[in-house]
């Protein structure tokens, strides 16, 4: 247990908490929405720092960045606690525990130097929602930094504007998940969250580091063609170069009632999103050869062939140019220098 950062401690011993856009006013003895954070007479403690759930080693490619650093292996991590209560999470046994915190301690030193024992190239705060563990996620990329490491995100992008910026030097990249374009997601399976602090969020990243956005298309409830095609022109009006990944929902957790996506409906999305502007648009969670692999915008030139997570061939040209027609590629292969122009 530490002291959290990202609060206000009140004259009646309250805790106003702006980690995240729930913004909780925790009463004194009391948690958060999120269940990590606890207001112990006046002062907030963040319960889950260093108390690692779940560690494991990943191709960048599950999380999923199809334009980060393809082909690397990420050490990746995760607490118990997320701000959102998804009525279909995957890994709702941890991160919609409440009761107790559990985990091995694993302080962030410990966590870098199982990073570099395990020859890994970055190390991905994922599986849970890691902006509810930002101090030990921030407090590990601090470390890992200075070692070559990279650092990324795998969010729900319903961080405060403020945890925002303290983001900025340390994290790398951020993957952020936009359940739906509509709001009534947002409130019914969600839990209560709002749309536009979300779409505030992924604009905010997008200034500072590298985003790609995936939507988890689940039938009848943000699968219509109207609000595919309104989803994909926003991320083009914001950047063209925005890798988008439509995925395939699976009955899960309280949501066994809802079929499963077709692998249509995911293609459908994709030519909407492509019809749209936009240039990278893959699918997942379904194998389909021919949506899972980068080509090149302009020549259609094979760049990257992936077969599930693998990346088994990388055809990207020095500067991030393509091979065969010599245009401009949005990827980051070369980390020193993506963050010497992330500096600037």
């Amino acid at each position: 247990m530490q002291e959290a950062r990202f609060y206000k401690k009140n004259p009646d011993k309250s805790a106003n908490c702006f980690l995240c856009n729930r913004l909780c006013r925790i009463p004194e003895t009391g948690k958060g929405f999120c269940g990590v954070r606890k207001n112990v007479n006046g002062t907030l403690y963040s319960l889950n720092y260093g108390k690692a759930i779940a560690v494991a080693m990943d191709p960048i490619e599950k999380k999923p960045f199809y334009h980060f650093m393809p082909g690397s292996r990420a050490l990746s991590f995760a607490t118990v606690g997320c701000n959102f209560r998804c009525l279909y999470c995957q890994n709702w046994d941890i991160s919609q525990q409440r009761d107790s915190i559990a985990g091995e301690d694993i302080p962030p030193e410990k966590m870098v130097k199982l990073a570099e024992r395990e020859n890994a190239d970055g190390i991905a705060y994922t599986y849970t929602e890691p902006t509810i563990f930002m101090e030990y996620a921030l407090d590990t990329a601090r470390l890992a930094k200075p070692k070559g490491l990279y650092n990324v995100f795998v969010t729900n992008g319903y961080m405060s504007a403020e945890a925002v910026k303290k983001m900025k030097p340390l994290i790398d990249a951020s993957r952020i998940d936009l359940k739906g374009f509509n709001q009534k997601i947002y409130t019914e399976v969600v839990g209560n969250a709002r749309l536009e602090a979300v779409l505030e969020s992924i604009k905010s990243l997008h200034k500072i580091m590298h985003v790609e956005i995936i939507n988890l298309v689940i039938p009848g409830m943000n699968d219509s063609g109207d609000e595919l095609r309104a989803l994909s022109k926003w991320i083009h009006d914001l950047d063209k170069n925005i890798p988008l990944h439509f995925i395939g929902f699976y009955p899960s957790y309280k949501m066994m009632n809802v079929p499963s996506t077709p692998l249509e409906t995911l293609r459908t999305a994709r030519k909407l999103a492509l019809e749209e502007g936009l240039r990278y648009v893959y699918t997942g969670n379904r194998s389909d050869p021919g949506s899972e692999s980068t080509f090149c915008y302009n020549c259609r030139a094979l760049l990257v062939r992936r077969f599930g997570f693998a990346a088994s061939e990388i055809r990207i040209a020095k500067g991030g140019k393509c091979p065969d027609c010599g245009k401009k590629q949005y990827f980051v292969t070369d980390l020193k220098k993506y963050r010497q122009r992330k500096k600037g």
